[in-house]
């Protein structure tokens, strides 16, 4: 097992480095830079800067550069925990990930726990009431939860608690506790505002993954081996979890690598509705603005989120198949 580990974690040096090289590549494929862009910001306002002071700052910012110099000056930074200055903010983008991450990392996180804690349950109980009421209206369920989009469930629901409660549930903390000093009420009121982001963020990935364990489970549930154990007198119990549960689990398992970066991208308009202080918003607009350090920052984040996240999946697939870990 050590030795499947090792050889997962020496790839993804590689990997890291490729998409680094392909994200940055692809923030600056578009016309202009961000100098164009605020440019054409101020004319839209009435202001005008002339050429002369435009060449000066694209040349303070390193804008003049070519693209290879620009990569290898931002990488060398990431590799020493300095992504640079983010040309929008006017701030270290060190400073901004760690003012935003951690909010990203807790709601991500906790809609990936609420996807996993609710669809493998209903997922298992469809596949063994195949047919029943509770299997259609889980589908039902399921499938609306796949059609609405995060940013129109998160309108949706700031509209039932508004009149509800006549309270706009718009951030993570109370105002009382908005600038307070962390203590044990402030965690508690975190946790009063956490359930909503991570509820629409996760409704998607819950409906999906519902699908995903209800098929598999019923694939495992009409093999030779399942009647066979049925036929020697099993009970069902022990039928259903000690092998078509583990091996229903492995596809599942295997969706993590894709699933955190997922519910990060899927924050994007809902952290904008709900005024949530992640790192989907300056994401947005710094794709906007061709703000390249921040934005390759990010996606280099991202990037290594997916390769964690389908480390993670590894090791967990290792460990529930033997067959996987024994095939390196």
């Amino acid at each position: 097992m050590l030795r499947f580990i090792l050889h997962r974690i020496l790839w993804m040096i590689p990997t890291l480095l490729f998409i680094s090289i392909l994200s940055f590549i692809i923030i600056e494929a578009p016309p202009g830079d961000f100098m164009t862009t605020y440019v054409s910001r101020l004319r839209e306002q009435g202001e005008d800067m002339g050429q002369v002071t435009i060449d000066g700052l694209r040349a303070r910012y390193g804008l003049d550069q070519p693209i290879y110099v620009k990569y290898f000056k931002w990488i060398r930074g990431v590799v020493q925990g300095d992504f640079g200055q983010s040309l929008e903010w006017q701030r270290p983008v060190a400073d901004l990930l760690r003012a935003r991450l951690p909010w990203s990392i807790l709601i991500s996180l906790s809609s990936l726990l609420f996807v996993y804690l609710i669809a493998i349950p209903i997922g298992v109980y469809s596949a063994t009431h195949l047919y029943s009421k509770l299997d259609y209206f889980f589908n039902l369920v399921g499938f609306i939860g796949l059609a609405i989009p995060n940013f129109l469930f998160a309108l949706i629901m700031l509209w039932f608690i508004f009149q509800r409660t006549g309270n706009a549930a718009i951030g993570l903390f109370s105002r009382e506790f908005l600038m307070a000093p962390w203590s044990f009420a402030r965690v508690i009121d975190l946790f009063k505002h956490l359930w909503l982001p991570a509820l629409v963020i996760g409704t998607a990935g819950t409906a999906g993954m519902i699908r995903i364990m209800r098929a598999n489970l019923l694939d495992e549930l009409s093999k030779a081996y399942v009647m066979v154990a049925r036929a020697k007198g099993l009970s069902e119990r022990k039928v259903l979890y000690k092998y078509p549960f583990r091996i229903a689990l492995n596809p599942v398992v295997s969706t993590i690598g894709w699933t955190l970066p997922a519910l990060f991208s899927g924050e994007v308009l809902v952290s904008i509705v709900l005024g949530i202080p992640t790192i989907a918003p300056i994401f947005l607009g710094s794709l906007m603005g061709q703000d390249m350090f921040l934005a390759g920052s990010i996606v280099f984040i991202m990037a290594t989120l997916t390769v964690i996240g389908t480390l993670i999946s590894d090791i967990l697939l290792g460990w529930l198949d033997p067959r996987i870990r024994e095939s390196i």
